[in-house]
């Protein structure tokens, strides 16, 4: 790609005005009740001050933004390889105007939106403008668009650190390459600690699980296969394989550490591309409150191809214990011979990020004050340490510009179509996903409204529009009743629903909506589906393994437009359902996760 980076980001916007100015229609006819497309003032001209923000596209007088590491991507094709299953003549095509969304979010000059970077605070910005240009009203903090989220970072220094086994007095080396120390924890400057392997690593007595039993874990790091087993059902399996779930469990052990392993069979991101990221910035809220990693002093994910090495010499094997996992059958726990010494330096420092709010307020008097959330998260990866394939950023044009360009598209449809929902319906672009749901489980717990008010979440996170949208993935189908708000939604779209067909994924709280759930709020998260061994089975896990939390996931790959128009209504469909609904949303009676509600009891 060029480096004329500023000028890209320029014209990425003036597409996004034009395609504005030019009034493209929202997919099909207004439904029953909403009005004709209405005329949108800009931003400037309802006095909105986008500029106070900080950031944003040059003044008059100012520089261009500085020149950020290339691309591959190739600069002339507009919507690289997309491709739509029902162009027809010259008229735009459906999704056009989302697509040009994500352009403007994941081209090369926003140098892959990093937590609490300037290019995140910059598409921070763009998505503002955005939701100011559909009407919404500001719902940050200050009577702005912007919530900010104070944030902790850290970085292991591993020069001046070690990783080492101990065992019959012998010392072996372990490579931060093949053993990666998370910064997630704030880590003890030096440990030394017998290891335990517990299997599963769950301990859940009302499922009848207790994979520590006869095993002393006081002062001990637990050693554990990041799986869980097949007979609790797949959201129980998400919620209980959680790392915060997991050191509730260690820690009332008696636990000072961990040492996960995942299954190879179930790796999204492949060993050698996922430990590059070992040493970039990692971060925590600054909020002690909502810390979860209290009294954890290292916590170390091993490479399954080097794990064989902590089993040196206790009668067993990690294959072994492998094959059980695969077979679905009860792993045994048992002490390891080595311990584990560590010796840690970490950077320390603190960074400011964005939650990006605004509200379409309800025209119900006595509902407009209650709020469906929809959420996407707006931060990625950033910029690599090291050209990879000659290629630095970390584009995450899928992961998740697509969702934050979907909700950037549903308010704009919505203002369009004049619609009033009964409630009001809160956008929200979140901060901090990839650093562990940071910015959504900030929100959730001080939302910039009453957090009794908020009746439901619908969560947009790399949905995956690489083809025809048949079949919809729905996480959390079956825990509320927002289950048949869906279903009745896809319906009248002749599309299918399924739940996760791949549960041991743990999909269900690897994104935002787990951050609502946890708050007791009822919540759905979806995603382009496939059924299990189909053509489109291949093709989304090709991409995952190919592009997932790599540089190739950019403007120049393969997208299905009309499939993401499609499910880009589907979304602002359900959402206008929920806020219609004449009662609240509630937790199925059969759902684990009812327990959160509040006031609830289990």
């Amino acid at each position: 790609m060029r480096r004329t980076f500023g000028l890209t980001l320029l014209v990425a916007l003036t597409l996004t005005i034009i395609v504005r100015v030019g009034g493209q229609q929202a997919r099909g006819a207004p439904r029953t009740g909403e009005k004709a497309p209405a005329a949108t003032p800009s931003a400037e001209a309802r006095g909105v001050q986008i500029g106070a923000l900080g950031g944003g596209v040059p003044r008059a007088g100012e520089k261009a933004p500085a020149a950020t590491p290339t691309s591959r991507e190739p600069e002339a094709r507009r919507g690289g390889g997309v491709t739509d299953q029902a162009r027809g003549g010259v008229a735009p095509r459906a999704g056009e105007r989302w697509w040009s969304h994500i352009e403007a979010l994941a081209n090369d000059a926003m140098a892959g939106r990093n937590t609490g970077s300037p290019e995140h605070k910059r598409a921070a910005e763009y998505v503002a403008t955005h939701f100011a240009n559909a009407a919404l009203e500001p719902a940050g903090a200050g009577g702005s668009y912007i919530q900010p989220v104070k944030l902790i970072t850290r970085r292991i220094v591993e020069a001046q650190s070690s990783l080492a086994l101990v065992r019959d007095g012998k010392t072996e080396p372990l490579s931060f390459v093949d053993a990666n120390v998370s910064m997630r924890v704030d880590p003890a400057p030096s440990v030394d600690a017998p290891l335990v392997f517990v299997g599963y690593g769950l301990n859940v007595p009302e499922q009848n699980i207790n994979d520590f039993q006869g095993l002393n874990l006081k002062g001990a790091i637990v050693v554990h296969i990041s799986a869980t087993p097949r007979s609790l059902p797949g959201p129980l399996q998400a919620h209980f394989g959680s790392a915060a779930e997991r050191w509730k469990m260690y820690k009332a052990a008696g636990a000072i550490g961990t040492v996960s392993i995942a299954n190879p069979k179930n790796m999204d991101i492949p060993w050698a591309r996922s430990t590059l990221s070992r040493t970039q910035s990692q971060m925590a809220l600054a909020d002690a409150s909502l810390d979860e990693t209290g009294g954890q002093q290292i916590s170390v994910t091993m490479n399954p191809a080097r794990a064989e090495t902590l089993f040196a010499g206790s009668g067993h094997t990690f294959a072994e214990q492998l094959a059980l996992v695969d077979a679905g059958k009860p792993v045994p726990g048992f002490a390891l011979p080595s311990r584990l010494k560590a010796t840690i330096r970490a950077e320390r420092g603190e960074v400011e990020s964005q939650n990006v709010a605004g509200i379409l307020r309800g025209s119900d008097p006595k509902r407009r004050d209650e709020f469906v959330v929809l959420s996407a998260h707006l931060d990625h990866l950033g910029v690599a340490d090291a050209p990879i394939n000659g290629d630095r950023v970390y584009n995450g044009a899928m992961d998740n510009a697509s969702g934050v360009a979907a909700l950037i598209e549903i308010a704009a449809r919505l203002h369009d179509a004049g619609t009033k929902p009964a409630r009001s319906i809160l956008f929200v672009a979140v901060t901090g996903e990839e650093k562990g749901l940071l910015g959504s489980r900030y929100f959730a717990s001080h939302p910039t409204v009453r957090r009794s008010a908020i009746v439901a979440n619908v969560n947009t996170d790399m949905f995956l529009p690489l083809f025809p949208l048949k079949t919809l993935m729905v996480l959390g189908l079956d825990e509320s009743d927002l289950g048949q708000d869906i279903r009745a939604v896809a319906k009248d779209e002749g599309v299918a629903v399924q739940t996760d067909p791949e549960p041991q994924r743990n999909r269900f709280v690897r994104s935002d909506q787990y951050s609502f759930i946890r708050e007791g709020i009822p919540a759905l998260a979806m995603k382009v589906g496939y059924e299990e061994h189909s053509p489109e089975a291949e093709i989304a896990h090709k991409w995952t393994a190919e592009r997932y939390h790599a540089v190739s996931d950019d403007l120049s790959q393969p997208v299905d437009l009309s499939a993401g128009d499609k499910y880009i209504d589907i979304v602002r469909a359900v959402s206008v359902r929920i806020a219609n609904r004449t009662d609240r949303p509630q937790w199925n009676e059969s759902s684990f996760f009812k327990r959160f509600a509040k006031g609830a009891t289990h």
